[in-house]
């Protein structure tokens, strides 16, 4: 897939869980993408096994014009990044956009801080079940669940299809 000329964000906080962040951003690169690591307001964040990643940009710099997608990575790191308004808005314009939007493990968290689950279908790590369902979702036990612009995942054990679905909708975008 040839994604030469697209750029893709991938919004990082503290706890970050590894896989979910290096995998997509290799395979990006891979594809041809220009990736944005996008935090919160510092430069260095750690991962849950202190694995650092510095930030490209911040969430509250970068608009969604700019992007031609954004994923969500889990781990804790979507528990820090809800303290903040700007990751959730930044996801908010870029679904608005129509453009594509993923989210893995506990990154629909900020899915449903950014309030564009009502009337989709997704899926989640389980433990956030419930917080998918509240937020107007249809919850769906799957290794990944695509809606419109919306691609979800359950764990790192789903990358593979999740970003087989997400490098497929960004491709056509």
């Amino acid at each position: 897939m040839e994604l030469a000329g697209k750029t893709v964000g991938i919004l990082v906080e503290e706890q970050y869980q590894d896989q979910e962040v290096w995998y997509p951003y290799f395979r990006l690169k891979e594809a041809g993408a220009r990736v944005w690591a996008i935090g919160t307001g510092k430069k260095t964040y750690g991962s849950k096994h202190c694995y650092p990643i510095e930030a490209d940009r911040d969430a509250g710099e970068v608009k969604a014009q700019e992007l031609s997608g954004i994923l969500v990575p889990g781990g804790f790191a979507p528990d820090f990044m809800r303290r903040h308004e700007t990751p959730a808005a930044l996801v908010r314009q870029v679904f608005q956009a129509g453009k594509p939007v993923a989210a893995i493990c506990h990154g629909p968290w900020i899915l449903v801080s950014a309030g564009v689950l009502a009337g989709k279908r997704a899926t989640s790590f389980f433990a956030i079940k419930d917080d998918v369902a509240n937020a107007g979702a249809t919850w769906i036990d799957a290794e990944v669940v695509v809606d419109g612009n919306l691609v979800t995942a359950r764990k790192p054990d789903d990358l593979p299809a999740f970003m087989r679905e997400f490098l497929r909708l960004l491709a056509r975008a």
